[in-house]
């Protein structure tokens, strides 16, 4: 009998990821472990949004080493490695430089949606709807390691979801870098393109606005919320993630009717100064985003609100940083992601901006807005998908 293990680091997507890959294994005759010792073939999905999220990876995989040439395994060979998810945003050669124990790499959409998920969730499912990014996020990582945005058909969704009521899942989270641009017809802007020239500055980088034609009619995002919705057993519909930039006015309708869709937003500021948020290339103001948020809360009282902070972004002066402050308090979160930035090789705040805010003050405006946003509703906070 062949065994698979698989380790997932990373986010909700890379979980859902691991289960489609669970599921291919299985048409395959191999059998899932538990323990990676007595795997055949271990799989590690990778997460690339910070270098701690790396460094995790090249951890797990040196101890897999170091055991199998141990004298105490028994295990004749050790099993194949399998690099696959956010790490292959380094080309082939560079992983297998950085990573020497990988014997192959896998990226994550040469994986489909032939063979059945495994769940191991009998009452919750994650549903990726769209995979890859088009944002132009100066910092962000994502577009190279998971490519261009593509849509999954609205009818493949609905399939999957409607088998997956009539087998008694009652709540699902719908998955996307950007559940809000779902379906949009797509501009002729190339991200990869204008990162790729030689010398680089801030005006190649194009507006996220920019990356969609706006919907004329209801966006494709909030039809597909009204149709899952029509399945009468399906008691709560999650998603992740929405952008401030294109949240319309149809989408915050859609929730504040629809009790169906969670109280829960996850909305990413990233930041409260409009000085960071500019060089983050994030396509709104504080101001915007408060005004969002006020907006969604007059027509959905009820709803409570998490996201995601980067602190130490470069330039980040300590003015920034209150002013980041400030807009935490204002928002009154219920849980927030808060990360130290941390650069990636090839984005544009790695090539136009130098990392100077030292490693004690990330930690110590991290510690702060932990403070803030989170210990206060340590055993309140909304349970995330």
């Amino acid at each position: 009998m062949k065994y698979f293990f698989i380790r997932t680091f990373g986010c909700q997507a890379n979980k859902s990821d691991s289960e489609r890959i669970s599921g291919d294994y299985l048409s395959r005759g191999f059998k899932e472990t538990q323990d990676w010792k007595k795997a055949t073939e271990i799989v590690v999905n990778t997460c690339s949004v910070r270098q701690r999220a790396e460094d995790r990876v090249k951890g797990f995989l040196l101890n897999v080493d170091k055991y199998f040439k141990g004298e105490t395994c028994l295990q004749a060979g050790r099993p194949k490695i399998i690099l696959t998810g956010c790490m292959l945003h380094h080309q082939t050669k560079d992983i297998i430089k950085l990573l020497p124990q990988v014997d192959e790499v896998l990226p994550i959409n040469e994986v489909g949606f032939n063979s059945p998920t495994i769940r191991k969730d009998k009452y919750h499912a994650w549903v990726p709807i769209s995979s890859g990014c088009n944002a132009y996020c100066t910092y962000c990582i994502v577009p190279y390691s998971r490519g261009r945005e593509a849509s999954r058909p609205p009818e493949d969704i609905f399939k999957e979801i409607k088998t997956l009521v009539k087998n008694g899942y009652r709540e699902i989270t719908l998955l996307g870098q950007n559940v809000n641009s779902y379906g949009l017809e797509k501009t002729s802007v190339t991200l990869r393109k204008l990162l790729m020239k030689d010398s680089l500055t801030p005006k190649d980088i194009p507006s996220n606005q920019s990356a969609y034609t706006k919907p004329k009619t209801t966006p494709p995002f909030v039809k597909l919320l009204q149709e899952i919705s029509k399945l009468k057993d399906l008691k709560t519909i999650n998603f992740i993630t929405a952008n401030p930039w294109d949240f319309w006015d149809e989408l915050i309708e859609e929730i504040a009717t629809n009790k169906k869709i969670s109280r829960y937003i996850h909305l990413p500021v990233q930041s409260g100064s409009n000085k960071i948020l500019k060089a983050m290339n994030r396509g709104y103001t504080a101001q915007d985003f408060l005004k969002l948020v006020k907006k969604i809360r007059s027509q959905a009282p009820d709803v409570a609100f998490g996201t995601d902070i980067i602190v130490g972004f470069p330039g980040e002066t300590d003015k920034d940083f209150q002013d980041t402050v400030k807009l935490a308090k204002l928002a009154k979160f219920k849980i927030g992601f808060i990360a130290q930035y941390s650069p990636r090789p090839g984005t544009a705040s790695h090539r136009l901006l130098k990392d100077n805010i030292s490693p004690q003050v990330k930690k110590q405006r991290w510690q702060t807005l932990e403070d803030i946003i989170n210990r206060p509703h340590l055993n309140t906070r909304p349970v995330i998908r």
